[in-house]
């Protein structure tokens, strides 16, 4: 296959070089969210990715993925690092610290949440019951000199539509203060009309907004980038209020939730306030990651857009979640499947693998080769050509999330169940058939092991359920079928050492089988368990973290390699846990928990050597996975005595 770097042979080393040091390390950046709209803030204050008025919506700043492609950055004049950068506890706000050779200041940044706003008419892409809160879609900037003197700049540069448009600016206000940014149009489609207000006088600069002042100590500074016809702060005072409120919502939320006094806390809070920040609040979809094409190689080309609602991800968010006792976004979650597997005509419509985050069935994958790509790595792809494929596990996965929704409340809702035994009719229908599994591969179908697993789960789970609805026809036939799938699969899927294998009639190894014992496959003190974690875990790592699966014997459709997924080597800490394995199960989680980045976040995959974070992030899988692993220990540790119960649930 053509090497499709950015740079050819041919290129001097050095001119590479550079270009490769233009990009921040992808955990060196900050996340933000309003459960609307998320974006990227790099550690030299630069917002270098950014889609409005949706996470999936083309960028308005995409420097992430070119250099070129739009920034909006407030720092110290001449500064690239700060002195140090935080979230306030509790929540998605960054405090950045900045020292100069004359100064201090502290910016503070947040995508500001509000009090319900819609209440003159309804709103139009709100589709869940409203909570108190709203989004108020402004990207709020604060900036505070705490001593000496310090030269401020500010630079907002948007380049529309993947940088395929660009920024004409046009003052607003009445002098200085104001300036509204719309796109010259690249094509068919409405852009986002930008507006930037700020105590600062504005300069326009062709595509580029800019502003610069003298500090002095206890001087303010207030940007507001917003983008509706909600009002932005026109003073540092209502900035600061803003900024205020937007932190109760994140302690309110936070607070609802159930917290070990433990050690690693904070790590299972941070990544609680990840997976809320890739909630998009309007219909309930939960993304699997806010950035599209960034490398899970570097310069490589397995880059692809995450800005969507994966069902298997979302459920298993809703797992970890769960455990941690925040578990309403679960109903709003539920919600987006009655939605989407419901058609205009009361039809049922059966369930694919991903949606846009407003239900859009269809995200047809195309490149964009005008772009670098991140550290040279392409092609830079939005939409994704996976949205039609045959994964046979979403099936298992809703079912075990709803079971574990629902066990409380002792019945399922009237809404949910006819969708719910649809998807046992599904899993029925195609549990004997091959498949793309688990990791979506792109070469032929064939019968994962995993996915036969996550059919056993839909019927398991299911028979359970109608036993709760008083269904007990449907629970007696899917119980028995259930056992029907369960000897195939030892029967198939087990290799001649007891290892439950990727697929039928293969000896190779496969990350997704480490779920078995955490979905109650079969018991944890069962042989062929413990054979099957510990092969992994000693055979499927490199550097002691796990792989997916080795692609050279792997036909997923690309080439190259690929680094070690977090979240199969947080499944192996899970694992390791329930056959009885804790003290190697609590060191990988500690060396884990070393690779989070300065601010406890995680993209998808690790290099080991480096330590490096690769593929797109915030990965809300790596977090969901973290979340379970570390309850897993925690909770061992504590029931050492008395008995371990499991982090998501007991069967």
């Amino acid at each position: 296959m053509v090497s499709l770097d950015a740079h050819s042979d041919d290129q001097p080393r050095s001119a590479a070089h550079r270009h490769r040091r233009a990009f921040p390390p992808i955990d060196d950046y900050a996340f933000l969210s309003d459960c609307e709209t998320t974006c990227l803030i790099a550690r030299n204050g630069a917002v270098e990715w950014m889609c409005i008025p949706r996470p999936d919506s083309p960028s308005v700043f995409g420097a992430v993925l070119d250099r070129s492609a739009g920034h909006f950055r407030i720092a110290p004049y001449g500064q690239n690092v700060p002195a140090a950068r935080r979230y306030l506890p509790g929540g998605l706000i960054v405090e950045t610290t900045w020292q100069t050779e004359t100064g201090w200041l502290i910016v503070r940044d947040a995508l500001v949440l509000g009090p319900w706003h819609n209440v003159e008419q309804r709103s139009r892409s709100h589709r869940r019951t409203p909570t108190d809160w709203d989004a108020e879609h402004v990207l709020l900037r604060t900036v505070k000199c705490v001593n000496g003197t310090v030269d401020l700049e500010m630079s907002c540069e948007p380049a529309f539509d993947y940088h395929r448009g660009d920024a004409v600016w046009e003052y607003t206000g009445k002098v200085y203060e104001e300036a509204t940014a719309t796109c010259k149009s690249s094509g068919a489609g409405d852009h986002p009309t930008l507006r930037l207000t700020s105590n600062m006088k504005l300069g326009l600069e062709g595509r580029e907004a800019r502003a610069r002042t003298r500090m002095v100590e206890d001087d303010n500074v207030f940007v507001a980038l917003s983008w509706s016809h909600m009002p932005a702060p026109q003073t540092y005072d209502e900035a600061a209020e803003k900024m205020w409120q937007t932190a109760k919502f994140w302690r309110e939320w936070i607070t609802t939730g159930r917290f070990p006094d433990h050690k690693w806390r904070g790590y299972l809070q941070r990544s609680a306030l990840a997976l809320k920040g890739l909630a998009y609040a309007p219909t309930g979809a939960l993304l699997a990651a806010s950035t599209t094409s960034l490398p899970e190689t570097p310069g490589g080309e397995r880059n692809w857009d995450y800005r969507y609602a994966w069902v298997r991800d979302s459920t298993f968010a809703l797992w970890g979640l769960y455990s941690l006792g925040l578990d309403r976004e679960a109903d709003d979650f539920f919600a987006f499947l009655y939605d989407v597997s419901s058609a205009d005509d009361g039809k049922y419509r059966p369930l694919q693998v991903m949606y846009g985050v407003g239900g859009e069935r269809t995200l047809v994958e195309e490149e964009l080769p005008h772009l670098s790509g991140y550290d040279g790595a392409r092609p830079v792809r939005i939409g994704n050509g996976a949205y039609d494929q045959d994964q046979h596990d979403i099936w298992g996965t809703i079912l075990d999330s709803v079971y574990l929704h629902v066990r409380s409340r002792e019945r399922v809702p009237e809404t949910l169940w006819p969708m719910l035994k649809r998807q046992v009719e599904e899993a029925i229908e195609h549990w004997q058939l091959p498949d793309r599994g688990i990791w979506e591969v792109r070469g032929e179908p064939q019968h994962f092991t995993s996915s036969k697993i996550m059919c056993w789960v839909a019927l398991d789970r299911g028979a359970k359920l109608a036993e709760q609805q008083g269904e007990t026809s449907y629970a007696d036939r899917w119980a028995d079928l259930a056992d029907e799938i369960k000897a195939d699969i030892l029967e198939h899927g087990v290799d001649a050492r007891g290892v439950l294998t990727q697929r039928y009639g293969s000896d190779e190894l496969d990350a997704s089988l480490l779920l078995a014992p955490l979905l109650r496959f079969l018991p944890a003190d069962d042989p062929r368990i413990r054979a099957t974690v510990l092969a992994i875990a000693d055979e499927l790592t490199e550097g002691g973290l796990v792989l997916r699966y080795r692609v050279e014997t792997t036909d997923d459709g690309l080439t190259g390699k690929e680094g070690t997924f977090t979240i199969c080597s947080f499944w192996l800490v899970s694992a390791l846990v329930e056959i009885g394995e804790l003290d190697r199960a609590k060191r990988l989680c500690e060396r884990l928990l070393g690779f989070a980045s300065p601010l406890e976040l995680y993209a998808e995959e690790i290099d080991p050597e480096s330590g490096r974070h690769l593929g797109n992030f915030p990965q809300a899988f790596t977090h969901l996975a973290l979340i379970n692993a570390v309850v897993h220990v925690i909770r061992a540790e504590e029931a050492a005595a008395s008995g371990f119960h499991p982090a998501h649930y007991t069967v």
